[in-house]
């Protein structure tokens, strides 16, 4: 487990490598957050042909170690994303992007991608909710719903959940894309 997690958050340098990594998943999150901005849904036919792309790039420079460090990046995405999922509170295209993202990006981005793309979703959504002149309730619906899940577990909430049509609804794509280009700018800066 120890060799897993220092895997995972090893930095890893501007080496040309690590910039064809990074561009290539900044590539894959922005044609899926274009996508997802105007029709709401992220196709399978881009993020299984990246998911395979990044496993095979992963090959390409790092053999079978990095092919299986890259898988690794795509299930830990996978694994947080789902959680939310569950909980109604992202579609399943979003999990399947950011899967592939990860996995294209590989272990030495993916916990910084989480992370960007957590702080990009929850600044866009705090944003929508001011726009709409919404935040006070979107305040009161995270507190509902931070209790409707200490009950209930991951069932997703009767009516505040990404299903509803009411709901606030943010296309997800476009947090990854930005959590991708902000690990992209990062990454390249740190040279």
């Amino acid at each position: 487990m120890y060799l897993v997690l220092t895997a995972l958050v090893t930095p890893m340098n501007a080496s040309h490598p690590a910039l064809i990594y990074v561009i290539a998943a900044s590539a894959v999150a922005l044609a899926g957050a274009v996508h997802d901005a105007r029709t709401r849904r992220i196709p399978n036919k881009l993020t299984g042909p990246a998911l395979l792309a990044g496993l095979l790039l992963h090959f390409a420079f790092d053999g079978w170690r990095g092919m299986g460090m890259a898988a690794l990046a795509a299930l830990l995405a996978f694994v947080v994303f789902l959680v939310f999922f569950l909980a109604g509170g992202m579609g399943a295209g979003d999990v399947k992007l950011m899967t592939a993202v990860a996995c294209v990006a590989g272990n030495h981005f993916v916990i910084e991608l989480l992370v960007t793309t957590a702080i990009a979703g929850g600044v866009m959504a705090l944003g929508l909710a001011l726009a709409r002149g919404r935040f006070k309730q979107t305040l009161g619906n995270v507190a509902m719903l931070m209790s409707h899940h200490r009950h209930a577990g991951l069932q997703p909430h009767p009516e505040l959940n990404v299903r509803n049509q009411q709901s606030l609804r943010l296309p997800y794509g476009l947090a990854i894309a930005a959590g991708c280009i902000f690990t992209l700018a990062s990454t390249y800066v740190r040279g």
